[in-house]
């Protein structure tokens, strides 16, 4: 049986001043430098959750919803959903926040998957992940179609092996 570990456990609060190295020529937050800051975010969660080195394997859809400006605050909450034999599925929210006019509004939000790697880089078991509250178990129950979907589209998982994905489109 396998060890069990609370999500909750895994997660991480991470906070940013958006400045003007950050920024492309409107003053906006560049979509790379976003995608490193979740990156690091989601990584930091699924090693807390692991107590493993992991390495990403994939990033699911990321829609950039708000232009983020310079000198907001950014802030990214991560938080492993799922896990598998030895891949995690963390959820990122991110949130930029004007202080002065104290304005707050969410600009980002995606599924990272990691693998847990040894010291060698082979995948290595991580433990169970143990949703507790409604949101929490809401991610948890979504975790198995999403990881489907990724497969599916990657090419390693032939679409009528996911049954997760089927069952969303059974028809009586």
């Amino acid at each position: 049986m396998r060890k069990q570990k609370p999500v909750k456990d895994s997660f991480v609060i991470m906070t940013e001043l958006v400045l003007p190295n950050d920024t492309n020529t409107l003053n906006n937050l560049m979509g790379g430098r976003m995608m490193h800051l979740m990156d690091i975010a989601a990584a930091i969660a699924a090693q807390k959750h692991s107590n493993r080195i992991v390495v990403t394997a994939s990033v699911d859809n990321v829609s950039f919803r708000e232009g983020i400006r310079l000198g907001s605050v950014v802030t990214l909450q991560a938080q492993v959903t799922r896990s598998f034999a030895s891949s995690m599925e963390v959820h990122i929210d991110v949130w930029a926040e004007d202080i002065p006019s104290g304005t707050r509004i969410k600009s980002n939000e995606a599924f990272f998957t990691f693998v847990a790697v040894d010291q060698s880089g082979r995948p290595i078991d991580v433990p169970e992940a143990l949703p507790e509250t409604p949101e929490e178990i809401a991610l948890y129950d979504g975790a198995l179609r999403r990881r489907q979907l990724r497969l599916v589209l990657a090419g390693r998982m032939k679409p009528e092996e996911a049954t997760e994905l089927k069952a969303l489109f059974a028809m009586e």
